[in-house]
C-alpha cells in the first residue's frame, strides 16, 4: 500500500512532461477499477488475459499502462491514463472502458488479485479483492 501511495505522489509530483515538439503537455492520472474480467482458475504454466474495466472521465484521458505491484502470491492492480492538457476536452459520463493484460501463472497455490477501486468517505483505500487457486 506505500508503494502505492508513493506512485500516485510521484505521479503529481511529475505531473507535466513535453511528448513531442508541439508542446502538447498531459499529467498521468489513476483511476478506479469498476469490474474485473478474470478467470475462477488458473492452470501453473498457462498465460490468461485479465480485463479491466473502468470510467473514463474525459476525452482526454487515454490508457497508458497498468500500475502492477507483485508481493508473493498478491498482485495489486490500477489502471494508468494520460490526461492531455487540451482546451478541447468533453466530460464524459459514464464511459466504461477496457484494458487488458496478460497474467502469466508460474506458482502453486492460489493468486491474489487487489483492483484498486479509489478511497472511501474516510481515505480508506479500497480494493476489488480476487483469489484464484491454481489447479493441476
Amino acid at each position: 500500500m506505500k508503494r502505492f501511495i508513493v506512485l500516485c505522489l510521484t505521479l503529481v509530483l511529475f505531473s507535466s512532461c513535453s511528448i513531442d515538439d508541439d508542446g502538447t503537455t498531459y499529467s498521468f492520472d489513476v483511476l478506479p477499477v469498476e469490474s474485473v474480467d478474470i478467470p475462477n482458475e488458473f492452470t501453473l504454466g498457462e498465460t490468461y488475459p485479465i480485463t479491466v474495466s473502468y470510467l473514463r472521465p474525459s476525452t482526454c484521458h487515454a490508457f497508458k499502462e497498468f500500475y502492477y505491484l507483485k508481493e508473493n502470491n498478491e498482485r495489486t492492480v490500477a489502471p494508468i491514463t494520460y490526461v492531455f492538457d487540451r482546451n478541447d476536452c468533453e466530460t464524459l459520463e459514464n464511459e466504461l472502458v477496457e484494458a487488458t493484460f496478460n497474467f502469466i501463472v508460474t506458482s502453486n497455490g492460489s493468486y491474489i488479485f487487489k483492483f484498486w477501486q479509489g478511497e472511501d468517505n474516510e481515505g480508506e483505500t479500497q480494493y476489488l479483492t480476487i483469489e484464484v487457486p491454481v489447479v493441476d
